[in-house]
């Protein structure tokens, strides 16, 4: 079984009560809890849980959250989750903008009939799936998907190098007034940005697989997003950031502090950030928007950054930025 359900959709609020049988699920994780519990007493195999989401180790995050899930519920089936089901962890590179109005009226002209759930994608695509199936695996490798041992360097390169490039596109390019990312791209001043958080951030952080050439790749994501004919809205890429920019900037960030380098690409793209959820310019769709906006109200711009970014700020310990970090993100705003 394959989920699509955004990275914030993993979420788990632990002072939530665990559905009991009955009751109406209300996460994903009533429903697969479900699932487990309905098939080991009816005797039926286990299953695969594939999550398709852009999520750091999805899997294991799928697989740990079920399960200390299922363990609230009955461990006896947590047991035999434990033993018999996988979730392997997987990388989905394809840019895929929101469908709208428009698309599906084009859709409905070449086709001669409508279909609502059309959806508009780029020509690039790449499936990296960890090879870990409680059962023969599906000949998914004929159509193009790849079976690994490791999947970690695939994604880490998605999240780091084009998802962080995106949100930094979004939040730096909306305040100038563009809309789409191939508007974006081909803006001057930041452009080479960019292509210097891809190439001289991100990059540096990536241990690649072999045959994994992440020069080559940050060539291709570059020419991906000059695309003309995909109309990919950087609001889609600035929704949820408080969710997003942990994996594709913070991480990078620790990582090169821990080797003696600087960011200065993100944190450029950070301090955009910092101006997109104060809110004044855009609505902000995003879980922490009504949080964030008060910490404005609240720090100012003084004080904003540590309250977002500091140590008491929204993000784990290991993502916090350091104090010179948040010294130079303030300077940014001005």
């Amino acid at each position: 079984m394959t989920l699509t359900v955004t990275e914030k959709g993993y979420a788990q609020d632990a002072r939530a009560g665990v559905a009991v049988a009955g009751a109406t699920p209300r996460s994903i994780y009533d429903y697969f809890a479900q699932a487990v519990i309905e098939r080991h007493d009816a005797g039926l195999a286990p299953l695969t849980l594939i999550s398709c989401d852009n999520l750091s180790n999805n899997g294991g995050v799928l697989r740990q959250r079920l399960g200390a899930h299922l363990d609230r519920l009955s461990p006896s089936h947590r047991r035999w989750f434990e033993e018999a089901w996988t979730c392997p962890a997987t990388m989905v590179d394809r840019i895929v903008p929101a469908t709208t109005a428009a698309d599906l009226d084009a859709v409905e002209e070449m086709l001669g009939m409508r279909d609502e759930g059309a959806v508009i994608t780029e020509p690039y695509s790449q499936w990296v799936i960890e090879d870990r199936f409680a059962d023969d695996r599906p000949r998914w490798d004929l159509a193009g998907a790849t079976f690994v041992d490791d999947v970690a360097p695939f994604e880490t390169a998605k999240l780091r190098m084009l998802n962080g490039a995106h949100s930094a596109l979004a939040y730096l390019e909306l305040a100038r007034g563009h809309a789409f990312v191939h508007q974006a791209i081909a803006d001057p001043e930041i452009g080479p940005l960019i292509g210097h958080l891809m190439c001289n951030e991100a990059a540096l952080t990536i241990r690649p697989s072999p045959g994994q050439h992440l020069d080559r790749y940050a060539d291709l994501l570059l020419a991906r997003f000059r695309h003309p004919a995909l109309p990919h809205r950087l609001i889609q890429i600035a929704a949820d950031g408080s969710q997003k920019i942990g994996a594709r900037w913070l991480a990078t960030l620790a990582d090169n502090r821990a080797a003696g380098r600087s960011s200065p690409a993100i944190l450029q793209a950070i301090a955009a950030w910092v101006l997109f959820v104060r809110g004044d310019r855009q609505s902000v769709d995003d879980p922490n928007a009504e949080m964030m906006a008060q910490a404005w109200t609240r720090a100012g711009s003084d004080g904003v950054v540590n309250a977002l970014l500091g140590p008491s700020g929204i993000f784990s310990e290991g993502l916090v930025l350091s104090n010179d970090e948040r010294v130079k993100v303030r300077n940014l705003l001005s």
